[in-house]
């Protein structure tokens, strides 16, 4: 219960420094700008993801930092950029899926990053990051990017928009097109990305305001991390008493403790 009471606060500590959300304005957006899709991160995650937007048609522009996948995309016939800045200038709608938030920094930010065009001008109409960070990063980046200029206006996208959309279903979801994304920003903006999204998930929710999908995923993080101690002290206490894991982990998918930590985390560690 220790390791729960320091999640906790280091999670209340979190959320309590967030920035105020920004306000959201309210305009009706199009999806039809969005047949170039750049991708920008093409690990476990990104890499399924990626592939599903090619199964559902979408013109790709991908990069990462990993040589030997920009290869592999290459051969597929899919158009790779060295740099995150040239993707965006290949894209009307761009997404990450990354690490850290410090790997989301660098992509916005750093040398070559998106935000490091002449003047803030971009040309991708909406930016999705689908990492699991912290909500501040994502507020602040949000705000960032309505203060760029797009290099083309369109569809009533006179300014840039970001949306936070971290997601939830691990690599078998992210194979199988199954995920579901949380997502924070202008309802508007989500609701033009919503078809693109169900191009790589199943469910999206809409959260609230910038940062609000980052902070939906934290709290999905927490009750999980919470559920996943408690099956894990439960087969521990189990297989101390006499019980072995297999015959506890039967009765938990039976039973009331029937849960995703029990059948993909802790039941898996201690059935040995």
């Amino acid at each position: 219960m220790a390791m729960v009471k320091i999640f906790r606060y280091r999670l209340r500590a979190l959320l309590s420094t967030s920035l105020s959300p920004s306000p959201v304005h309210s305009r009706s957006f199009s999806s039809s700008s969005f047949e170039n899709v750049g991708f920008i991160g093409l690990g476990n995650m990104g890499s399924r993801m990626a592939n599903n937007l090619l199964k559902a048609g979408y013109k790709l522009t991908v990069h990462d930092v990993n040589c030997n996948v920009m290869k592999k995309y290459s051969d597929m016939g899919v158009s790779t950029k060295q740099t995150p800045f040239g993707v965006a200038e290949a894209s009307d709608v761009l997404i990450t899926m990354l690490p850290s938030s410090s790997h989301v920094l660098n992509v916005y930010n750093g040398p070559d990053g998106l935000l490091q065009g002449g003047g803030h001008i971009l040309r991708p109409r909406l930016l999705i990051d689908s990492s699991t960070i912290d909500p501040q990063t994502s507020r602040k980046l949000s705000a960032s990017v309505s203060k760029c200029t797009l290099k083309e206006k369109k569809d009533n996208w006179e300014s840039p928009v970001m949306l936070d959309a971290p997601v939830s279903g691990g690599v078998v979801a992210a194979e199988a097109g199954s995920l579901t994304f949380m997502v924070g920003g202008s309802e508007d903006a989500y609701l033009a990305a919503k078809s693109l999204l169900l191009s790589m998930g199943k469910n999206t929710i809409f959260c609230g305001g910038p940062g609000n999908g980052s902070v939906a995923k934290i709290c999905n993080n927490l009750a999980m991390a919470v559920s996943m101690l408690g099956v894990s002290e439960a087969l521990a206490l189990g297989q101390s008493l006499g019980i072995t894991a297999s015959t506890l982990t039967n009765i938990f998918n039976s039973s009331s403790a029937r849960c995703w930590s029990r059948a993909f985390g802790a039941g898996l560690v201690f059935s040995r």
